[in-house]
């Protein structure tokens, strides 16, 4: 058996879309505690913050985001973790903020970024004004079709960017799904699991056709062109400020198959999809929710074709944006939003004693399309060809 030490994860819950949303619920950590927040702020010639305006987004990481003396609106992060993830983390952030300095138009957006410090694991950028989160968005049925289109055009500019002369991007792949193709865990690790991430390593690594649909998808992956790609895309690292997309959380940035991105924005729409099945959400009457096999079957392909049009917006737009794409591209983005729908299970699962019926159903048809992408990728809206 192999040994493996817990792999960081993002986390695919914690609605910290960066630097522009707040919850003024929240409070963050008090700026006496870490003097060192504000060291940083002054270094970077803005100012302590005024204290009576700063809050937090809800996240994995401490934030703090406010007014500072000079008058500018800044949103301050401290990174969490081992030095070495952390720092290779803050790496990654470094090089995309030289990345987006060479790209010409407008179609990627991201906040302007004000400074780094790698000794205290801070960073900070420009706070966006009534920026909201594009999962707020996603839930409130507010997330139109330009704002897909408007994602699409940007991501397809990410990845035809080229990045900078001598600059060396990481080519390293993300430690999941690549992480289920091993066997086992440090007993370290294993003993600091919650009983859901117990239920969901047994289940995973137990099932050889999914470990096989895994094991195929990484091939194919390592063989992919790479371009510069997000690698972590979740509707709530997109800000939406006076309809302007912005795309935050550069953390995992590197060289990749540019798939992982599609996929992650085609399975986001696909698990909400999923959820929607216990709601009323676009029912145009009303529904017994009580529901057998069958009748969660018939609803779950319902809810899929609702949504579906917010992924071929982004779809057609991506595929304007991108001088070319190879010929399995959509087959791997499709197995790619198949995983998403396993990777929110394990990210939620140190939260929780059990996986939740919800949870099981959306893995269950991440499995699927895992098994069988070129199937599904009509299906999810990624069938349409350029």
């Amino acid at each position: 058996m192999v040994a493996l030490v817990k792999p960081h994860v993002p986390s695919r819950d914690s609605a910290e879309p960066g630097a522009g949303v707040t919850n003024p619920g929240f409070t963050p950590i008090d700026l006496d505690q870490v003097p060192e927040v504000e060291n940083f702020l002054r270094g970077l010639g803005v100012g302590n913050f005024q204290r009576d305006s700063v809050t937090a987004p809800i996240g994995r990481n401490d934030t703090w985001a406010g007014l500072t003396e000079s008058g500018r609106k800044v949103f301050v992060k401290r990174l969490e973790g081992p030095q070495e993830d952390v720092a290779g983390r803050m790496h990654r952030m470094l090089s995309f903020e030289k990345f987006i300095g060479l790209l010409k138009g407008d179609a990627l957006r991201s906040p302007a970024f004000l400074g780094i410090d790698f000794d205290v694991r801070l960073v900070a950028f420009e706070f966006i004004e009534s920026g909201v989160s594009g999962a707020k968005l996603m839930v409130d049925e507010t997330f139109h079709d330009t704002l897909a289109r408007a994602a699409g055009e940007a991501i397809a500019a990410l990845h035809e960017g080229v990045p900078a002369e001598g600059e060396r991007l990481d080519a390293s792949t993300p430690a999941l799904p690549s992480l289920l193709l091993r066997q086992g865990v440090l007993l370290e690790a294993f003993t600091n699991f919650s009983f859901a991430e117990i239920e969901v390593w047994r289940l995973l690594q137990n099932d050889a056709m999914l470990i096989d649909a895994i094991a195929e998808l990484c091939r194919k992956e390592s063989e992919a062109p790479k371009v510069p790609a997000h690698c972590d895309l979740r509707v709530d690292q997109f800000i939406i400020a006076r309809d302007l997309v912005y795309i935050t959380d550069w953390e995992e940035f590197r060289l990749a198959d540019g798939a992982r991105d599609v996929g992650g924005f085609a399975g986001e729409w696909l698990y909400r999809s999923v959820l929607d099945i216990v709601t009323s959400r676009g029912d145009s009457a009303f529904v017994d929710l009580e529901l057998d096999h069958e009748a969660v079957l018939r609803r779950g392909a319902e809810k899929i074709a609702r949504l579906r049009p917010k992924v071929q917006q982004f779809w057609r737009a991506y595929l304007g944006g991108r001088e070319k794409v190879d010929a399995e591209f959509a087959e791997r983005a499709t197995a790619f939003a198949g995983w998403h729908m396993l990777d929110r299970m394990i990210a939620a699962s140190p939260r929780q004693n059990r996986i939740s019926g919800i949870e099981k159903a959306a893995a269950g048809i991440g499995r699927k399309i895992l098994l069988e992408p070129a199937k599904f990728a009509a299906t999810i809206g990624l069938g349409e060809e350029k």
